[in-house]
């Protein structure tokens, strides 16, 4: 199983915001050069964004700014904003295990409290970083 790269083109546009938006107009087609992804997915990304209330576009000439402090945007926000899990869950089991196995039968009792123990962990390591920490890291690179 693998996170779409939504998260991480999400993070990677925040990152861009921050280091060019006080030099140039940051918008889909600004933000698609340095993802080398297609504009029409950055908007979607950013349209996702925007209904998290995690940043700000501006129509026509404006650009894009990052809507709060970077300090009071964590992953988790981030995740929950592009991350598309059916009704909150990580792990999506098969539809219809046989009911006539002893595994099928019994597999939500063997693994739904671990699995979600596992992304109950996986959710408080997000909750725990935010984008001041990112930058941060960020200012000691070349």
């Amino acid at each position: 199983m693998q996170i779409s790269s939504r998260f991480t083109l999400a993070l990677h546009i925040f990152a861009c915001i921050e280091v060019f938006g006080g030099s140039y107009k940051i918008t889909s087609d600004f933000l698609a050069g340095s993802t080398n992804v297609n504009p029409v997915i950055v908007r979607k990304i950013l349209g996702q964004l925007k209904g998290a209330d995690l940043i700000e576009v501006a129509r026509g000439t404006g650009g894009t700014t990052i809507a709060k402090p970077l300090d009071e945007i964590t992953f988790l926000d981030i995740y929950h904003a592009v991350e598309c899990i059916e009704h909150g869950d990580l792990f999506h089991f098969h539809e219809n295990p046989s009911p006539n196995c002893p595994v099928g039968k019994n597999i939500h009792l063997l693994l739904d409290d671990k699995l979600t123990r596992v992304q109950t962990a996986m959710e408080r390591e997000l909750a725990s970083i935010t984008l001041a920490d990112l930058k941060q890291d960020a200012e000691g690179l070349p």
